[in-house]
């Protein structure tokens, strides 16, 4: 019986305004690994999570509809009402699939962009369907029936050393409007 499968990862990562677009702002880091066993005790083989990414990016990042959702959803459908961000490209370094993501200007997205201009972390985790099987060991194998539904950004990851962390363009913070910079200094002395 196929049920959603959920892996988080902490997501460690770059916040940049994209070039040539101001305003715009996105993250890279990593979104998931292949062959290693996550906080959930799923393990993904790395040829089945190629297959789905490959998938993905085809019909999902090529067409520029890859959105995912803040917080995840216990549905395999993306609801564009609490979408946060599209990813914008995906590669492999070594068994770590990285990604860079864009945040959208959505109630969402800005919640995602206030958290890490603040310094703190966020999760992302991928969203899918299939069923897992048991090993010797007591992990869980998941199956090739494997489908990837997208990204979500959580607070609770599950994959190893994938959280974001701001990295500034302007001494450690981004400012895009003429409030963020009083937005920021009332933060620190609320935090302080």
């Amino acid at each position: 019986m196929n049920k959603l499968l959920i892996n988080v990862s902490p997501f460690k990562g770059l916040l940049t305004e994209a070039e040539g677009r101001p305003g715009v702002f996105e993250v890279t880091g990593i979104m998931q690994r292949a062959g290693a066993e996550n906080q959930n005790g799923r393990v993904y083989k790395r040829e089945i999570l190629e297959r789905e990414v490959q998938k993905y990016i085809e019909n999902f990042v090529k067409v520029g509809n890859a959105y995912g959702e803040l917080d995840h959803p216990e549905s395999p459908i993306v609801s564009l009402k609490n979408a946060s961000h599209i990813v914008k490209d995906l590669w492999w370094e070594g068994d770590n699939l990285m990604g860079k993501v864009e945040l959208l200007d959505t109630p969402s997205g800005n919640i995602v962009r206030n958290i890490i201009r603040a310094g703190h972390t966020v999760g992302i985790s991928s969203r899918g369907t299939g069923s897992v099987t048991q090993t010797n060991e007591g992990t869980l194998l998941v199956q090739p029936d494997f489908e990837l539904v997208g990204w979500d950004f959580v607070s609770n990851p599950s994959t190893q050393g994938a959280f974001m962390n701001p990295i500034s363009l302007n001494e450690g913070k981004q400012f895009t409007g003429k409030y963020d910079k009083i937005n920021l200094i009332i933060n620190n002395i609320l935090r302080s």
